[in-house]
């Protein structure tokens, strides 16, 4: 369970006490609000989960080890880009994705929570079925349920080791970075992105690259393409005497 910008201490405790419940103890925060936060004192018999979680300054470095990354949003005031699934049908669509490796399960802040370039790195965005007229919920019960239902589905098994890895294995989310990182510059070098785009254009790759469910030999076929026409950019750049 990942926590995206937490704002109130409290509610990092709810969360770390909702995972001590059904028997998780794999809890990341991401750039917290409050310092304070390891001391909440709503961490009922979750105290020693809660001294362990880590903290991580940005959300690559919490999610990079993944090979699924599910993100909770209303949907409300957002063009959804990502199939937005009800919880309660969460099970049957992984069931049928078949998933393996390791998941991370994505919360926003209490006051925004997750902005489109968090959201874009999740392969799935998961609604709570709520009231239209009160969509939003507390962050900490928000994590309660989700647990609850992953614990009662048994699809997902806490504190599980990393997949060993292996060429068919999924390509985990580092690497996929790693990947778009070399195909923006590749883009960059070739005018592609458009000046008032170029951020949503980002966006849509890095989605389109989700979609795609490399293997991690995939990524490397197309990580050693991607390398060729690297080198043939910079070497054009040597001689020509122009910026790659």
């Amino acid at each position: 369970m990942v926590l995206v910008r937490p704002r109130n201490p409290l509610n990092i405790g709810a969360a770390a006490r909702a995972l001590a419940n059904f028997g998780s103890s794999d809890l990341v925060v991401v750039a917290p609000y409050e310092p304070t936060w390891r001391e909440a004192r709503s961490a009922v018999g979750a105290e020693p989960l809660l001294q362990t979680a880590r903290a991580v300054p940005k959300l690559l470095e919490a999610i990079g080890d993944c090979q699924l990354v599910i993100g909770t949003t209303t949907g409300a005031r957002r063009h959804c880009e990502r199939e937005l699934i009800s919880l309660d049908r969460f099970p049957a669509w992984l069931r049928r994705r078949k998933a393996r490796g390791r998941v991370a399960w994505l919360f926003g802040s209490e006051k925004t929570g997750l902005s489109n370039d968090d959201l874009s790195h999740c392969h799935v965005w998961v609604r709570i079925p709520t009231a239209s007229d009160c969509p939003s919920m507390n962050l900490g019960q928000a994590v309660a349920v989700c647990c609850y239902e992953l614990a009662r589905s048994a699809l997902v098994h806490p504190n599980a080791p990393a997949i060993k890895t292996s060429p068919s294995a999924p390509a985990n989310v580092q690497t996929l970075a790693h990947l778009l990182e070399r195909t923006i510059h590749i883009l960059d070098a070739s005018s592609y992105f458009t000046p008032k785009g170029r951020q949503a254009q980002i966006l849509k790759l890095r989605r389109f690259l989700l979609d795609l469910e490399l293997t991690q030999h995939d990524a490397r076929v197309l990580g050693a393409a991607v390398a060729q026409i690297e080198w043939r950019i910079a070497k054009s750049s040597a001689r020509t005497g122009k910026p790659a």
